[in-house]
């Protein structure tokens, strides 16, 4: 592939599109979603934007990626093309990063992707046949320090040590320059080093300073916000929780405010009840507040006059007959008086018994 130089920021509006195209992305519900969770979707648009902005070669795309076991899922992915030097010539290692559904929990899956005119180191120690990266960044892949950035920034290190592509053996005409060159020289560029002129080889250099000032100040920045985005993420769970508590509250006061406004609507059909009644017995209440209590029940016949007078007057005995017996048993009264008054007002009990008895049968066949 022909060197290149680095541009070190992607432009403002590439830089507004992809922000678009990853809050499009991300905020879709619905079968067409991305299985990212709702908890990391900003720790994800914030990792692309960081790689696109120090890596304007990748590019962001979503596409379909199958698994192993045949379960096709639609994922993020950025597909470009990785900066490396080798021989102090700059070359671009075509590569997609995808971001698997449990990211940034867990380590992205790369590839290296080479062109038709290419073919991959075997054995590499870094890349397998199918284009698989293996480095320790990968499996030593811890959240929330580990990113995109710091990602392909080792994969430009190590790359640069073995480059993992080479060009195929092509039928070219005869030529010495190309016959000088060594096989294991990776062919990237078309040009090799002895033939540029020497501006070309300034601005090189150049280019190779700056990257390692902004590997640097990537990495200074990463030591410095680490802190806070632990502390954000330790305030963003007890936000969560505390929501949780809330609206479980005003669940709770919703259900509350429900049933009180139940319970007035009651109160309030009881109270117009009760004024309504009121109002269609002002005369008869008016005119109890004059009448004795004995008097506020009135029998409706004869029969029922006689049962009312009986049954009061076997209870009035029942009540002399216990005091009676209280007063007996604390020696108030004579044993033999005693005696003489319980046979008279036994007598007397019996007889109005028996008299309430007769109206009673009396009064079923009126």
């Amino acid at each position: 592939m022909v060197s290149a130089p680095i541009s070190t920021a992607a432009s403002t509006t590439e830089t507004q599109n992809f922000q678009e195209f990853l809050s499009n992305v991300l905020s879709k519900c619905g079968p067409s979603s991305l299985p990212y969770t709702e908890d990391v979707k900003w720790v994800i648009r914030q990792h692309l934007l960081a790689l696109i902005d120090i890596y304007p070669s990748l590019q962001l795309k979503t596409s379909a990626f199958t698994h192993n076991d045949g379960r096709t899922v639609n994922l993020l992915h950025a597909q470009g093309t990785v900066p490396m030097s080798y021989q102090n010539v700059i070359y671009y290692i075509p590569v997609i990063i995808w971001l698997m559904e449990s990211y940034p929990r867990h380590r992205p899956c790369v590839y290296v992707t080479p062109t038709p005119d290419m073919t991959i180191k075997r054995p590499h120690p870094h890349v397998n046949p199918s284009g698989l990266v293996s480095h320790a960044y990968l499996h030593n892949w811890i959240y929330p320090s580990s990113n995109l950035v710091d990602l392909v920034c080792n994969l430009s290190h190590i790359f640069s040590k073995d480059p993992p592509l080479y060009t195929r053996d092509q039928t070219q005409k005869p030529n010495l320059r190309s016959s000088s060159l060594p096989s294991t020289v990776p062919s990237y560029s078309s040009s090799p080093q002895h033939s540029e002129d020497l501006e070309e080889v300034y601005r090189k250099k150049a280019i190779d300073k700056l990257m390692e000032k902004l590997q640097v100040d990537a990495e200074g920045l990463k030591n410095a916000t680490t802190g806070d985005v632990e502390e954000l993420f330790d305030l963003q769970e007890v936000l969560r929780h505390r929501d949780e508590l809330l609206s479980k509250e005003m669940r709770k006061l919703e259900e509350e405010k429900e049933s009180l406004e139940q319970e007035l609507q009651m109160v309030l059909m009881n109270t117009d009840l009760l004024e309504s009644w009121l109002r269609e017995n002002e005369k008869r209440v008016r005119k109890t507040r004059t009448v004795e209590v004995e008097e506020i029940f009135e029998p409706c016949d004869r029969i029922s006059r006689q049962m009312l007078e009986c049954s009061a007057a076997d209870l009035a005995i029942e009540d002399a007959i216990y005091s009676l017996d209280k007063a007996v048993q604390e020696g108030s009264v004579p044993f033999d008086q005693y005696l003489r008054n319980i046979r008279m007002l036994s007598r007397e009990q019996f007889i109005h018994r028996a008299t309430a008895t007769k109206a009673a049968r009396g009064s079923q066949y009126l």
